[in-house]
């Protein structure tokens, strides 16, 4: 038998499971009740200088289940996937249920919503992996950063994880719904150093499908050219410039958002993006789409973690927002249905029309002309209920559309609401290790705080 064929017979085993749970929940005297069972197992490397450092198996498994009754909720959950445990875990959730407080917006997702036969969205890629391969694998990513250039002059070593694995959700409405998921990375951390400066940076691969990540030799020099890149960093002075954030770090713009039209802050009144429906967030140029179902994708998902059917879905469409983020519980409070959030988005693709669309990370640079290209961020000075952002940054100074010098210790600052709206143009280069798939993006005017 080959591991596909073993994991599927793995998640039916655990599909009964959640099955008899769930009849055990009813028999306890729930009203209704959700199941889910996870498990994770995998190989974990660790070296530095050519010495293994970490070397980690990993067997993870958890149920949690959640009953309802009488307007009631209680949960539990337990490690143990033994059928004492779970009879306990079980009983243990009824009982919190006794002396929780009446909530009218808890309760199972609509049952219309539910997916009842989700597609294979080719998730499941597992990888026999020895670990004498897998240390082997870490030490020439690690040694090729280690030779790319004398100034490299101490590493925080190369790391390789490979896990596979299965969820399993349930509900009494007769849904029991599965899928087996794989995910293989491999990273590097780098230090380099010039008289007195030192400076550290990374690099890294991810991907479902283990044959498909970046070769480990480029991951380990491109370590090192990030590294080396910010030696000699200097300071800027305080004012407003035009601001780039490279692809790899563009994301948690948009991270930011998502949380402003998340349902859990917006009915406790708590974004800056309230009643925003219809209204115009980001350029017209702009629009986000979610792609739940790209095949192999790192944020791909035929349901969310309350089994909700997940759609493609526009979220900003020329430039005005579509819709929020709900789970059920957040719908009901807000008066709405929920969009199949639990649990997090589905591929977000970022596109930018017309000139706004700004090419490569070079033609992006062209773009700026002069101004900070930013590639690192520190802190989380970000408040969502009014959209002040602070955060520490590091990155480049460029000049004529040419990186000119390092820059570190710097502060750059705004409202979220004007950076949306200060957006000038999205690249092309698009970092595909996320569940945010977007360019490089260039913002009209920051306050940079140096000097």
């Amino acid at each position: 038998m080959n591991a596909k064929e073993s994991m599927k017979e793995q998640l039916r085993d655990v599909e009964q499971r959640v099955a008899q749970v769930l009849d055990l929940a009813k028999s306890l005297g729930a009203d209704s009740a959700e199941a889910s069972i996870s498990r994770q197992q995998g190989l974990s490397v660790g070296t530095r200088f050519g010495e293994v450092e970490t070397v980690e198996f990993t067997n993870d498994g958890a149920l949690g289940i959640t009953v309802y009754q009488q307007g009631r909720k209680g949960s539990a959950s337990t490690a143990d996937l033994s059928e004492a445990a779970l009879k306990q875990t079980v009983q243990a959730a009824v009982n919190i249920a006794k002396y929780t407080s009446v909530d009218d917006c808890s309760g199972l997702a609509d049952k219309d919503m539910l997916e009842m036969s989700p597609a294979d969205l080719d998730l499941y890629h597992p990888k026999v992996l020895t670990t004498d391969q897998a240390i082997q694998l870490a030490k020439e990513c690690e040694d090729s950063a280690l030779a790319y250039d004398p100034r490299i002059t101490n590493s925080d070593g190369a790391s390789l994880d490979s896990f596979e694995g299965y969820k399993v959700y349930g509900n009494t409405n007769g849904q029991i719904v599965g899928y087996p998921s794989s995910r293989h990375s491999l990273s590097c951390v780098m230090i380099a150093s010039e008289g007195d400066d030192m400076q550290r940076d990374y690099a890294y691969t991810v991907n479902r499908d283990f044959d498909l990540m970046d070769n480990g030799i480029a991951i380990g020099v491109q370590a090192s050219k990030e590294a080396l890149s910010r030696l000699n960093a200097q300071k800027l002075p305080t004012g407003k410039v035009p601001v780039m954030f490279r692809a790899d770090i563009a994301n948690s713009i948009f991270g930011h958002f998502i949380a402003a039209i998340s349902g859990g802050n917006l009915y406790r009144k708590s974004s800056f993006l309230m009643d925003a429906i219809g209204k115009q967030v980001f350029p017209d140029f702009l629009n986000i789409s979610e792609r739940p179902h790209i095949l192999k994708g790192l944020a791909s998902s035929a349901f969310d973690s309350e089994g909700i059917k997940t759609v493609d879905r526009e979220i900003i469409v020329d430039g005005c927002l579509e819709t929020y983020l709900l789970t059920s519980y957040s719908a009901r409070k807000l008066g709405l249905k929920s969009t199949g959030h639990a649990g997090g988005i589905h591929n977000w693709q970022i596109n930018a029309k017309g000139s706004a669309n700004g090419g490569d990370f070079n033609a992006m640079l062209k773009k700026l002309g002069t101004g900070f290209l930013v590639t690192e961020l520190m802190g989380q000075g970000v408040n969502v209920v009014n959209g002040d952002y602070s955060r520490g940054a590091a990155g480049f100074w460029v000049e004529n559309g040419e990186i000119a010098y390092p820059v570190s210790e710097v502060t750059i600052a705004g409202n979220l609401s004007d950076i949306f709206k200060g957006l000038v143009a999205v690249g092309s280069d698009v970092d595909l290790r996320g569940s945010i798939l977007t360019g490089s993006l260039l913002i009209e005017e920051m306050q940079v705080g140096g000097n």
